[in-house]
């Protein structure tokens, strides 16, 4: 899994953050961004596949599946919808294509060190649980990621406790459970690289949440 990992990482290195003018929140990526955010969900120990890892077939059995143009529509109406309830929050949010991606920076969502989602975050998780709750055609990929400060075993875990974390609160929220999976790519994946000093890591310290719309197959 870590080689799979390495190779996802090499497309993410040359991400840079950037402001939406529309609301004012941070955008994480550039032009090579779409391949990133397929490298992410396809890489990890094959839990992700952009929804055809059968949750493509169950989401469309339990609420519908799209098509054609109504794909595109479907996603601006849930990207403007999220953008207008996380405003302020300090989640980024990004389109590319028919997927949309959320970033949502540990120092803000986690106490150091813990999988323990802050109190002061979660008002804003209710916010993008309603969204998800309000598009339901759309399966969830949340995936946790480290900085490189401490042991890696470590900071593997931690990622994985922390996307589940999330994971767990929306279900919590209502929001079907087969619609969502997880994983953690531990501090293998960096937005910036070399994270050496606080401000980098922090960047590199993040859950991002990847929506794909479900089609029929």
């Amino acid at each position: 899994m870590k080689r799979i990992l390495v190779l996802a990482a090499s497309a993410l290195a040359v991400t840079a953050c950037a402001t939406d003018p529309l609301t004012g929140q941070s955008i994480w990526g550039n032009t090579g961004r779409g391949a990133a955010i397929g490298a992410i969900v396809g890489g990890i120990g094959g839990v992700f596949a952009g929804g055809n890892d059968g949750r493509n077939a169950a989401v469309g059995a339990a609420v519908g599946a799209l098509a054609g143009a109504s794909i595109g529509r479907y996603m601006d109406g849930q990207e403007e919808d999220m953008k207008r309830r996380t405003m302020e929050s300090g989640i980024g949010l990004q389109r590319v294509g028919d997927t949309i991606e959320l970033v949502m920076p540990a120092d803000i969502t986690f106490s150091q060190g813990s999988a323990s989602l802050s109190p002061s975050f979660t008002p804003w998780l209710d916010k993008v649980a309603e969204s998800l709750n309000q598009y339901p055609q759309t399966t969830i990929d949340i995936v946790g990621h480290a900085s490189t400060e401490g042991a890696e075993d470590t900071n593997l875990q931690l990622s994985l406790n922390r996307a589940n974390a999330v994971r767990g609160y929306l279900q919590g929220k209502g929001v079907l459970s087969q619609r969502m999976a997880t994983g953690g790519a531990g501090e293998l994946q960096p937005l910036v690289s070399p994270d050496n000093t606080e401000a980098k890591r922090s960047q590199n310290r993040r859950v991002q949440v990847v929506l794909r719309p479900v089609t029929q197959s």
